[in-house]
C-alpha cells in the first residue's frame, strides 16, 4: 500500500445544534477531490474523535468514503485505549472500505507505557486486521513518544507499514528512517517541517494544515520531491509561521477558521473546545492574506 504523498488530517464540521454536519462534510471532500492530495485520514486528533460517539465517528467514516474519488487512498482512525477495542475498530474500517488504519498509542496509564508493551500491542492490532496499521505517535497530545528503535522492531511485522510521526522533530524523522527498510513510509504530521523531513526521507505528512491549505502542502511536497528546493524552502519558510499558530494557539479552532475563509465548511469546535478570539482570527487573516501570493508564487 502506497502511503506516499499529502493527506489531510481531516476536520469535523459541526451542525448549529452542535450534531456532526455530514452535507458540510461532504462539500469539504468534494472540493478536496479536486486537489492533488493522495488520501484523506480520517477521524485522527484534528477531527475531534475524542469527542465523538462511536456511532459519529462511523457515520464520518462512511460519509467519506461515500465523497471521496476513486484515487484517493482513504486512512481511517482506530486507535482505543484497549487493544481489542482497537481490533474492533480497525475491522469496522476494513469493512468500511478504508484501505489503511491509523493506530495512535495508548496512553492513559502512561507510568507502564514501555517500549515492550507498546511492541506487544502494536503486533496485536496488526496480527489481527485485514489492513495495514500505520504507527502514530503524538506525543503532545498523549505524553507518550514513540522512537526509532521500536519502530524499527516493528517495521519487521508484513502488517505494519509506516508512522505518522508526529512530533516535529526532524531528526526523529531520519532516525526511523535509517532504521526502517525503504519500504515502510515514515510520514511527518509537522506542518511546519515538511521540507526537512521530506529531504531526509520521510515518503509525504498528514497534516492538520493541510486541511486548510491542502494545496499549498501539496507544491510543498512536489516542489521538494522534484528538488526545486528554492522554491520549496520558500513555501515552506511562508507556511511555517501559520504552522506555528496552528500548533500554538489557535488548535482546531483555527484551522477550521482558515477553512471558513478559503470556501471549505470548517465552523467551531465541539466543547470542551472553544472558538479563537477575535485577535487571533484577525492574525490568521494577515498570515493568509501574506501567504497566497508567495504561495502563487513558488
Amino acid at each position: 500500500m502506497d502511503v506516499s504523498g499529502i493527506f489531510p488530517a481531516l476536520t469535523t464540521p459541526f451542525a448549529a445544534d452542535g450534531s456532526v454536519s455530514i452535507p458540510d462534510l461532504k462539500h469539504n471532500i468534494e472540493r478536496y477531490n479536486r486537489t492533488g492530495l493522495a488520501g484523506y485520514a480520517v477521524m485522527g486528533s484534528t477531527g475531534e474523535t475524542v469527542l465523538l460517539s462511536h456511532g459519529e465517528w462511523e457515520r464520518v467514516l462512511i460519509a467519506v468514503k461515500e465523497s471521496a474519488a476513486a484515487d484517493k487512498r482513504l486512512i481511517a482512525g482506530t486507535g482505543m485505549e484497549s487493544t481489542a477495542d482497537t481490533i474492533h475498530r480497525t475491522k469496522i474500517a476494513a469493512e468500511l472500505g478504508y484501505q489503511v488504519a491509523l493506530v495512535k498509542t495508548p496512553h492513559y496509564y502512561k507510568p507502564v507505557y514501555k517500549p515492550e508493551l507498546l511492541i506487544t500491542h502494536y503486533r496485536r492490532v496488526a496480527d489481527a486486521s485485514s489492513i495495514p496499521v500505520l504507527l502514530y505517535s503524538v506525543p503532545q497530545f498523549t505524553g507518550i513518544t514513540m522512537e526509532a528503535p521500536e519502530v524499527g522492531v516493528l517495521a519487521g511485522h508484513p502488517n505494519i507499514i509506516g508512522i505518522k510521526e508526529s512530533s516535529g522533530h526532524v531528526q526523529r524523522v531520519g532516525e526511523m528512517v535509517a532504521a526502517t527498510p525503504s519500504s515502510f513510509s515514515v510520514l511527518t504530521g509537522g506542518g511546519g517541517v515538511v521540507l526537512p523531513s521530506v529531504i531526509v526521507g520521510a515518503k509525504g505528512a498528514i497534516l492538520a494544515a493541510a486541511s486548510a491549505m491542502p494545496e499549498r502542502y501539496v507544491e510543498l511536497y512536489d516542489l521538494t520531491r522534484r528538488g526545486q528546493l528554492e522554491k520549496a524552502r520558500e513555501l515552506q519558510l511562508a507556511l511555517m509561521q501559520m504552522s506555528k499558530v496552528f500548533g500554538s494557539e489557535a488548535g482546531i479552532a483555527g484551522i477550521k477558521f482558515v477553512m471558513d475563509q478559503r470556501g471549505y465548511r470548517g465552523g467551531v469546535p465541539r466543547p470542551p473546545l472553544l472558538p479563537i478570539s477575535d485577535a487571533l482570527k484577525h492574525k490568521l487573516v494577515e498570515l493568509l492574506n501574506a501567504l497566497e501570493p508567495v504561495a502563487a508564487r513558488a
